[in-house]
Protein backbone atom coordinates (compact mmCIF):
# COMPACT_ATOMS: atom_id res chain seq x y z
CA UNK A 1 0.00 0.00 0.00
CA UNK A 2 2.79 2.38 -0.92
CA UNK A 3 0.34 4.50 -2.89
CA UNK A 4 -1.78 5.09 0.22
CA UNK A 5 1.31 6.19 2.15
CA UNK A 6 2.10 8.65 -0.63
CA UNK A 7 -1.49 9.95 -0.55
CA UNK A 8 -1.18 10.58 3.20
CA UNK A 9 2.19 12.32 2.72
CA UNK A 10 0.89 14.51 -0.12
CA UNK A 11 -2.22 15.40 1.91
CA UNK A 12 -0.08 16.42 4.86
CA UNK A 13 2.22 18.45 2.60
CA UNK A 14 -0.71 20.25 0.94
CA UNK A 15 -2.25 20.99 4.34
CA UNK A 16 1.02 22.46 5.64
CA UNK A 17 1.49 24.53 2.47
CA UNK A 18 -2.05 25.87 2.92
CA UNK A 19 -1.37 26.95 6.50
CA UNK A 20 -2.10 23.74 8.37
CA UNK A 21 -0.03 22.52 11.30
CA UNK A 22 1.30 19.01 11.83
CA UNK A 23 0.73 19.46 15.57
CA UNK A 24 -3.01 19.23 14.82
CA UNK A 25 -2.56 15.51 14.16
CA UNK A 26 -2.67 15.07 17.93
CA UNK A 27 -6.08 16.75 18.08
CA UNK A 28 -7.84 14.49 15.59
CA UNK A 29 -10.89 12.96 17.20
CA UNK A 30 -12.52 9.97 15.57
CA UNK A 31 -15.33 8.00 17.10
CA UNK A 32 -14.58 4.28 17.35
CA UNK A 33 -11.07 4.78 15.89
CA UNK A 34 -10.11 1.36 17.20
CA UNK A 35 -12.34 -0.22 14.53
CA UNK A 36 -9.66 0.73 11.98
CA UNK A 37 -7.09 -1.40 13.79
CA UNK A 38 -9.59 -4.24 14.26
CA UNK A 39 -10.29 -4.19 10.51
CA UNK A 40 -6.59 -4.18 9.65
CA UNK A 41 -6.06 -7.02 12.13
CA UNK A 42 -8.77 -9.08 10.45
CA UNK A 43 -7.24 -8.54 7.03
CA UNK A 44 -3.79 -9.41 8.37
CA UNK A 45 -5.30 -12.46 10.08
CA UNK A 46 -6.33 -13.88 6.72
CA UNK A 47 -2.65 -14.17 5.80
CA UNK A 48 -2.16 -16.43 8.83
CA UNK A 49 -4.83 -18.89 7.71
CA UNK A 50 -3.55 -22.02 5.98
CA UNK A 51 -4.01 -22.04 2.23
CA UNK A 52 -6.84 -24.55 2.18
CA UNK A 53 -9.89 -24.61 -0.09
CA UNK A 54 -12.07 -25.49 2.91
CA UNK A 55 -11.13 -22.19 4.58
CA UNK A 56 -11.90 -19.87 1.67
CA UNK A 57 -15.30 -19.02 3.20
CA UNK A 58 -13.59 -18.05 6.48
CA UNK A 59 -10.96 -15.88 4.78
CA UNK A 60 -13.49 -14.06 2.61
CA UNK A 61 -15.82 -13.63 5.61
CA UNK A 62 -12.98 -12.07 7.61
CA UNK A 63 -12.21 -9.66 4.76
CA UNK A 64 -15.87 -8.70 4.37
CA UNK A 65 -16.30 -8.23 8.12
CA UNK A 66 -13.26 -5.92 8.14
CA UNK A 67 -15.02 -3.76 5.55
CA UNK A 68 -18.18 -3.75 7.70
CA UNK A 69 -16.09 -2.46 10.63
CA UNK A 70 -14.65 0.27 8.41
CA UNK A 71 -18.14 1.27 7.26
CA UNK A 72 -19.31 1.50 10.88
CA UNK A 73 -16.38 3.78 11.68
CA UNK A 74 -17.14 5.93 8.63
CA UNK A 75 -20.85 6.19 9.56
CA UNK A 76 -19.99 7.17 13.15
CA UNK A 77 -17.75 9.96 11.80
CA UNK A 78 -19.97 10.96 8.87
CA UNK A 79 -19.98 14.65 9.78
CA UNK A 80 -16.22 14.99 9.23
CA UNK A 81 -15.10 16.22 5.79
CA UNK A 82 -13.97 13.45 3.46
CA UNK A 83 -15.79 10.66 5.29
CA UNK A 84 -18.53 10.45 2.67
CA UNK A 85 -15.98 9.92 -0.09
CA UNK A 86 -14.07 7.42 2.06
CA UNK A 87 -17.29 5.56 2.79
CA UNK A 88 -18.11 5.38 -0.91
CA UNK A 89 -14.70 3.82 -1.60
CA UNK A 90 -15.09 1.28 1.22
CA UNK A 91 -18.60 0.42 0.02
CA UNK A 92 -17.42 -0.05 -3.58
CA UNK A 93 -14.69 -2.45 -2.47
CA UNK A 94 -17.06 -4.31 -0.14
CA UNK A 95 -19.65 -4.83 -2.88
CA UNK A 96 -17.23 -6.15 -5.49
CA UNK A 97 -15.56 -8.49 -2.98
CA UNK A 98 -18.94 -9.77 -1.73
CA UNK A 99 -20.27 -10.40 -5.25
CA UNK A 100 -17.13 -12.15 -6.53
CA UNK A 101 -15.89 -13.93 -3.39
CA UNK A 102 -12.77 -11.75 -3.48
CA UNK A 103 -11.45 -8.66 -5.25
CA UNK A 104 -10.97 -9.55 -8.94
CA UNK A 105 -7.52 -8.59 -10.24
CA UNK A 106 -6.95 -7.99 -13.96
CA UNK A 107 -3.90 -10.01 -15.04
CA UNK A 108 -2.93 -7.40 -17.66
CA UNK A 109 -2.90 -4.69 -15.01
CA UNK A 110 -0.81 -6.92 -12.72
CA UNK A 111 1.62 -7.41 -15.61
CA UNK A 112 1.95 -3.66 -16.20
CA UNK A 113 2.30 -2.96 -12.47
CA UNK A 114 4.91 -5.65 -11.88
CA UNK A 115 6.90 -4.97 -15.03
CA UNK A 116 7.05 -8.70 -15.80
CA UNK A 117 5.07 -10.80 -18.23
CA UNK A 118 2.58 -12.88 -16.24
CA UNK A 119 -0.27 -14.94 -17.60
CA UNK A 120 -2.29 -14.75 -14.40
CA UNK A 121 -1.37 -13.06 -11.13
CA UNK A 122 -0.31 -15.37 -8.27
CA UNK A 123 -3.18 -15.03 -5.81
CA UNK A 124 -2.66 -18.34 -4.03
CA UNK A 125 -1.57 -16.77 -0.75
CA UNK A 126 -4.52 -14.43 -0.35
CA UNK A 127 -8.22 -14.76 0.38
CA UNK A 128 -8.91 -11.14 -0.55
CA UNK A 129 -8.10 -11.40 -4.26
CA UNK A 130 -9.27 -13.60 -7.13
CA UNK A 131 -8.33 -13.58 -10.81
CA UNK A 132 -10.63 -11.50 -13.00
CA UNK A 133 -12.24 -13.67 -15.66
CA UNK A 134 -15.44 -13.94 -17.71
CA UNK A 135 -17.48 -14.94 -14.65
CA UNK A 136 -16.45 -11.84 -12.65
CA UNK A 137 -19.17 -9.29 -11.92
CA UNK A 138 -18.87 -5.53 -11.50
CA UNK A 139 -15.47 -5.56 -13.17
CA UNK A 140 -15.36 -1.75 -13.32
CA UNK A 141 -14.99 -1.84 -9.51
CA UNK A 142 -12.25 -4.50 -9.58
CA UNK A 143 -8.49 -4.02 -9.27
CA UNK A 144 -7.89 -2.94 -12.87
CA UNK A 145 -5.72 0.18 -12.51
CA UNK A 146 -1.98 -0.56 -12.65
CA UNK A 147 0.25 1.65 -10.54
CA UNK A 148 4.04 1.56 -10.40
CA UNK A 149 5.77 3.81 -7.88
CA UNK A 150 9.50 3.68 -7.15
CA UNK A 151 9.75 0.28 -8.81
CA UNK A 152 6.94 -1.17 -6.70
CA UNK A 153 3.87 -2.24 -8.63
CA UNK A 154 0.33 -2.40 -7.34
CA UNK A 155 -3.07 -2.80 -8.91
CA UNK A 156 -5.80 -0.63 -7.42
CA UNK A 157 -9.53 -0.18 -7.86
CA UNK A 158 -11.89 2.73 -8.26
CA UNK A 159 -12.92 2.17 -4.63
CA UNK A 160 -9.28 2.52 -3.56
CA UNK A 161 -9.09 5.87 -5.34
CA UNK A 162 -12.22 7.16 -3.59
CA UNK A 163 -10.93 5.86 -0.25
CA UNK A 164 -7.59 7.64 -0.74
CA UNK A 165 -9.26 10.85 -1.90
CA UNK A 166 -11.56 10.89 1.13
CA UNK A 167 -8.64 10.21 3.46
CA UNK A 168 -6.71 13.05 1.85
CA UNK A 169 -9.61 15.49 2.26
CA UNK A 170 -10.06 14.43 5.89
CA UNK A 171 -6.38 14.87 6.77
CA UNK A 172 -6.11 18.19 4.96
CA UNK A 173 -9.15 19.53 6.83
CA UNK A 174 -7.96 18.30 10.21
CA UNK A 175 -4.53 19.91 9.83
CA UNK A 176 -5.99 23.25 8.77
CA UNK A 177 -8.42 23.50 11.68
CA UNK A 178 -7.59 26.14 14.27
CA UNK A 179 -5.72 24.61 17.16
CA UNK A 180 -7.57 24.36 20.46
CA UNK A 181 -5.37 25.70 23.23
CA UNK A 182 -7.79 24.99 26.06
CA UNK A 183 -9.48 21.63 26.06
Amino acid sequence: MLWLTIVVFVSLAIAVLRGGRLVNLGDIELRAWWLLFAALGLQFGTSLLPNDDDLVWLGVSMVLFSFVLLMIMVILNWSKPGMGITGLGVLMNFIVIAVNGGMPVLSGAAEVASGFAVSTPDLSATFKHVALDESSSLTFLADVIPLRIFGIGEVISLGDIFLALGLGVFLEYELRRPRRYFK
